[in-house]
């Protein structure tokens, strides 16, 4: 259990919460071991500045549009800092903290625990992007904004107390190319919560007519593959002729807009819809209800080596899963997903219809994947090695 009196203080810039699940099955879990934990975010509308959820003291700031020019992504990662940073000195002074635990991106908030470190307070890194790979996978360039990136990186991990990574592939950059000592890094996965993700009645009018139903969930931004899904799609119909497939992908994200413009000018409106962001109780729904999942993440030199949720959260469905075959989404998934060759659609789009043709494949795939998460991947393994390390970090000499 949590030492008495001892708080964390958790950043992250990316998501609001309780929007981003990671860093709120962090921040609750923390709380039930009886922790004090305050978390600073930005809020989407709606919310308010202050509020204490689930235990947990939740400081949000006022997040503008989202940033597409060099300038404009400048300028949102300056205000949120000083924004991050105002809310901290607030934090400090209403509730205190002894850890300041920050979520990237941005690669900035070691100048935040380095400040805090003159007065005794302990830094964690919480590694959650490798933005040097980001860069490069998004710009297909490394130059002069690449070394920055890497310099930033470096005073992360030179700041931090703890890293904690989200899988083994990130444990070793911050081994190998960060110089923190093995024993100060620890694997934290970003498990589903299984109270979360269980399966319910399916609903059959979410296939609109169509025999099956193939899902995407997950954020819609540049490198997360969903155009390379929409040509798919395309080859599904057009090229092998199979018009009784139903797409349905839920989420959103920077490039939504662009994605419903490609699939309507592809001519696969008929078979694909988006939902956007939806309630639990209707994501449980469309789960529930599809016979495959997608993981269309293309490989690049960021998602060959990150852990897509999305997969694992599939898993937890009992849903078998379409990959591109990536170093890490082949180590969560195992023989719960079939793989295509990185980045070939209509590869891709043969698994689908491959994948749909073989009823007893897709049942045996399910029921490995459920297991696998039961066994090794649901939150509750992660939460255990969380606390552990903060029963070590702040509870040694109690």
């Amino acid at each position: 259990m949590g030492c008495t009196g001892k708080r964390i203080l958790i950043v992250v810039e990316n998501l609001p919460v309780p929007f981003d699940r990671r860093v709120w099955m962090e921040a609750t879990s923390l709380a039930q071991a009886g922790f004090g934990v305050s978390v600073i975010s930005p809020r989407k509308p709606g919310d308010a500045p202050h509020a204490v959820i689930d235990g947990v003291s939740v400081y949000r700031y006022k997040m503008y549009p989202p940033t597409r020019g060099v300038i404009s992504f400048l300028w949102e990662f300056t205000y949120c800092w000083v924004m991050t940073f105002w809310l901290s000195l607030v934090v400090w002074r209403r509730e205190g903290f002894d850890v300041i635990h920050a979520c990237n991106p941005p690669d900035t908030y070691w100048l935040l625990g380095r400040f805090y470190k003159l007065f005794g307070k302990k830094y964690v890194f919480d590694h959650h992007d490798l933005n040097p790979e980001l860069y490069e996978s998004r710009f297909g360039k490394r130059g002069w904004i690449h070394r920055v990136l890497l310099w930033l990186e470096r005073q992360q991990f030179r700041t931090a107390d703890r890293v904690i990574a989200t899988n083994e592939s990130y444990r070793q950059v911050a081994i190998q190319r960060g110089g923190v000592p093995p024993d100060r890094v620890v694997v934290v996965r970003s498990g589903p919560d299984l109270n979360r993700f269980h399966r319910v009645a399916p609903n059959e009018a979410l296939k609109r007519g169509k025999r099956y139903l193939a899902v995407y969930l997950g954020v819609m931004g540049p490198q997360d593959g969903v155009d390379y899904l929409i040509r798919a799609i395309e080859h599904v119909v057009r090229t092998f002729g199979r018009e009784d497939v139903q797409f349905v992908l839920v989420g959103d994200g920077d490039v939504r807009s662009d994605l419903e413009a490609m699939a309507h000018e592809k001519g696969v409106d008929e078979w694909v819809y988006f939902t956007g962001r939806i309630p639990d109780e209707q994501l449980q729904e469309v789960l529930s209800t599809a016979d495959i999942a997608l993981a269309p993440d293309p490989k690049n030199p960021l998602n060959d080596v990150s852990t897509m949720n999305k997969v694992v959260e599939y898993m937890a469905m009992g849903l078998p899963v379409v990959s591109f075959d990536l170093k890490e989404s082949r180590f969560s998934a195992g023989e719960a997903a079939v793989y295509a060759t990185p980045n070939d659609e209509r590869e891709f789009a043969l698994r689908i219809i491959e994948l749909l043709d073989d009823p007893e494949r897709r049942q045996r795939m399910g029921e490995y994947g459920l297991q696998r998460v039961r066994e090794h991947l649901a939150w509750e393994h992660s939460r255990r090695v969380l606390v552990d390390l903060y029963t070590g970090l702040l509870c040694a000499n109690r």
